[in-house]
């Protein structure tokens, strides 16, 4: 159940920082897509534990 918790937080993060990196000007938007790609590797980490632990 936790896992899902964290996969969905793991989302709404990626989700907010695309946010910041499309609204934003050029200083932030290299941060901001480094950042949105680690969230996305996250989410797809936590995935797979999801479907392991099933």
């Amino acid at each position: 159940m936790r896992i899902k918790i964290c996969r969905k937080e793991a989302k709404e993060s990626a989700y907010w920082l695309r946010l910041i990196v499309e609204t934003n000007d050029e200083q932030y938007k290299r941060e901001g897509a480094n950042l949105t790609n680690e969230a996305t590797e996250l989410k797809k980490i936590i995935s797979s534990i999801n479907l392991k632990s099933q």
